[in-house]
């Protein structure tokens, strides 16, 4: 018995030391292909998180433009109709016809300041109420100017694209008359519009609505890919563990 385990034991001893002394190391682990999948699904979910979180940001960044587009473009509007003509003075009228194309052209704005009579002149673009008919506002250019017998200002007028002038003869009233100064081309369509009871109310309510809408928006545009340090680490540890 002991003779027996005198000569085991040594060849075990010796084909360990063979083995040690030929540097045979033990077989590697291939991970298998599930383990692969394992390992790329997540590269996978953060790729699609990642693309989310981007829409959404720009979700977010153009709904603010567009509440922030309104809410200027409302201002703007409203300083140029309301407070600009008290503040300096000017008005604004849309030409309707084209009696005074290629200058003014249907559509366009028509900026006047007030002038005194006295100061008029052959030449000059009035806007006046006509004398006949439903004494509409009307812009043309003076061709001719008269004096009334009690000492008033009497004007003839034509469009610059009609053939013949105006068939009557206005006596400006008052001290001042609108006098031309700029034209604002296309945009008398546009303000006609604004004043609309309808697109005054959207402008209103409807801007404030899409910018609180833009601010609650952004909030939801959190990317969730990206996470704290602390997640992080802790994610790590979990997965070793």
């Amino acid at each position: 018995m002991s003779a027996l385990s005198t000569i085991t034991t040594p060849a075990v001893r010796g084909r360990r030391s063979a083995a040690a002394e030929n540097g045979t190391q033990p077989a590697a682990v291939v991970p298998s292909v599930l383990q692969t999948a394992a390992v790329k699904q997540p590269a996978a979910a953060t790729s699609i998180a990642s693309t989310t979180g981007t829409f959404r940001r720009i979700g977010g960044k153009v709904v603010r433009g567009i509440g922030v587009g309104m809410l200027v473009l409302a201002a703007l509007v409203f300083l140029f109709l309301a407070i600009g003509p008290r503040v300096l003075g000017y008005q604004t009228s849309t030409m309707l016809t084209g009696s005074m194309a290629p200058l003014i052209n249907p559509g366009d704005v028509v900026v006047t300041v007030p002038t005194p009579i006295t100061d008029v002149k052959v030449g000059d673009i009035i806007t006046y109420h006509i004398p006949v008919e439903d004494q509409r506002v009307e812009t043309h250019r003076i061709i001719e100017i008269t004096t009334t017998a009690d000492g008033g200002v009497a004007v003839q007028t034509k469009g610059d694209a009609n053939n013949g002038i105006d068939p009557w003869i206005a006596t400006l009233q008052g001290k001042t008359v609108d006098k031309h100064v700029a034209t604002i081309p296309g945009v008398g369509n546009a303000i006609r519009a604004l004043r609309e009871p309808l697109v005054m109310n959207i402008l209103m309510y409807g801007a404030p609505t899409i910018l609180v809408i833009g601010m609650l928006a952004s909030i939801w545009t959190k990317d969730p890919a990206k996470t704290t340090p602390g997640e992080t680490a802790g994610g790590r540890d979990e997965a070793i563990g």
